[in-house]
């Protein structure tokens, strides 16, 4: 995951001491398939995810992810579940906390595409094909899966990137 600016120029004040932050995770749905991303940084399968800008609402950060790692429009439909990640260290020994909002979205327009940086891999999974993912990551796509209802509150503290 690219390290936002804003991380950074913190990072140069408090150094590895913990940081909290906010994320979104985009849940991204075409019909019956899902488009889920391989993450450059660990390999792993999973929705679109992605820090919070200061100031930014969380539904934009789902929508601007979506575009910046996958390359396609979407429309953020519903908050599908908010939850607390346990502390995460980095191989560079930095340690982040995360607050996720989980978005159902609706694909808009766009052909998927990954970027070389954050994602290395995109595509439509049909919901029974999906390829192997974190506990974390099913967690937030079954939250996403009702297309109405409240939200999900205080879902699972698996470790997480925003």
């Amino acid at each position: 995951m690219a390290i936002p600016d804003f991380v950074v120029a913190l990072r140069k004040r408090i150094g590895h001491a913990p940081l909290w932050l906010s994320g979104a995770t985009a849940v991204i749905f075409d019909r019956d398939l899902i488009l889920l991303i391989r993450r450059a940084e660990d390999g792993e399968w999973s929705p679109v995810t992605g820090v919070v800008d200061p100031g930014e609402e969380p539904a934009d950060t789902a929508v601007r992810e979506s575009m910046e790692e996958a390359g396609v429009v979407i429309e953020v439909e519903r908050l599908a579940s908010i939850g607390v990640t346990e502390p995460v260290t980095y191989p560079n020994g930095d340690v982040s906390q995360y607050i996720d909002h989980t978005f159902r979205c609706r694909y808009v327009s766009g052909e998927p595409r990954f970027d070389g940086e954050e994602t290395t891999d995109v595509g439509w999974f049909a919901l029974d094909e999906m390829p192997e993912m974190l506990p974390l990551f099913t967690d937030r796509i079954r939250a996403a899966l009702a297309e109405s209802g409240p939200a999900e509150f205080g879902g699972g503290r698996s470790p997480a990137g925003g």
